[in-house]
C-alpha cells in the first residue's frame, strides 16, 4: 500500500496552487493522509475527489467551514497497521513521550504544525512522522511532504521529498 503523507498546505496564504509533484503523489498514493491547516474548503475537494482514500484532520487555522467536515483526530487501520493523525503534538521537548502516552493504541502518528519534518520512534515503538509543508518551508531549507508503503504489515519506505523553490 502506497501513502502520502502532507500537511499545512495552507492554500491559498501561502502558495496560490499545490506543487505539481505532491498532486502527482496524490494520484499514485493508495492512501492520503493530511494533518491539518488546509486553510480553504477548495484545498479538501480537490484532495477528496482526487484520493483513493483520505484521512485528514482539521488545524489552527481551519475555520468552521472545515472543522464542521474534519475531525480533530482521526484513527484508521491500513493494511494491518494503526495509524492516527492529529495537527498539533507540543513541544519537540518530549514529544515521544507525550505522543506515546496520549496515544498507546496506535503503530503511527501522523502530526503538522510546525513544517519541521519529523520521524522518530517513541518507546513503545509508536512512529511519529511530520512530513513538513509542502507550501510554507518557514525556517527549513525546502518545502516537503513524505511518501510511504505498507508492506506485509509493517511501514517501510518512508521518504522525506523536498520540493524544488517556487518561482
Amino acid at each position: 500500500m502506497r501513502l502520502l503523507l502532507t500537511s499545512d498546505t495552507h492554500v491559498p496564504r501561502r502558495a496560490k496552487v499545490l506543487p505539481a509533484q505532491l498532486l502527482d503523489a496524490l494520484a499514485a498514493a493508495d492512501a492520503v493522509v493530511h494533518a491539518g491547516d488546509w486553510t480553504d474548503t477548495a484545498t479538501l475537494d480537490l484532495f477528496q475527489a482526487r484520493a483513493r482514500r483520505l484521512i485528514g484532520v482539521y488545524g489552527n487555522n481551519d475555520g468552521p467551514d472545515l472543522r464542521a467536515r474534519l475531525p480533530e483526530v482521526a484513527h484508521a487501520e491500513l493494511d494491518g497497521l494503526r495509524f492516527g493523525v492529529v495537527h498539533e503534538t507540543g513541544p519537540a521537548a518530549g514529544r515521544e513521550r507525550r505522543c506515546a502516552d496520549r496515544f498507546p493504541e496506535l503503530d503511527v502518528l501522523v502530526f503538522g504544525h510546525s513544517h519541521i519534518p519529523w520521524d522518530s520512534t517513541a518507546g513503545n515503538g509508536l512512529r511519529l512522522l511530520n512530513p513538513g509543508s509542502p507550501t510554507d518551508r518557514r525556517r527549513q531549507p525546502h518545502c516537503t511532504y513524505m511518501t510511504a508503503q505498507i508492506t506485509g504489515g509493517r511501514l517501510t519506505g518512508v521518504t522525506l521529498h523536498r520540493l524544488p523553490p517556487r518561482r
